[in-house]
């Protein structure tokens, strides 16, 4: 009776875990939320320039926007909007 009662407490915790972990994988969190695919950020292609920096093409929202890294941080290099949406960065 003992070893019952410990396995479903042990059970009682970890399957909410599991819950919880799995959950935001299947995008069903995102889509509950009013976001979609097209919203979401895409990382498009790095490029390594030296050994603490690089470039990053990634899409957002439909834009692309190149972004630099380094240790000091990011800054977005350029941005490049669709047609309708040229005054949505400045």
């Amino acid at each position: 009776m003992e070893l019952i009662r410990q396995v479903l407490a042990v059970s009682a915790a970890l399957v909410p875990l599991a819950v919880y972990l799995w959950w935001p994988r299947q995008g069903r969190v995102r889509r509950a939320c009013g976001g979609s695919r097209e919203n979401a950020l895409q990382a498009v292609e790095r490029l390594a320039v030296g050994p603490q920096h690089s470039r990053h093409l990634v899409r957002l929202s439909g834009q692309s926007l190149l972004v630099g890294t380094s240790l000091a941080g990011c800054a977005v290099l350029q941005c490049n909007a669709p047609q309708g949406k040229r005054n949505a960065w400045k």
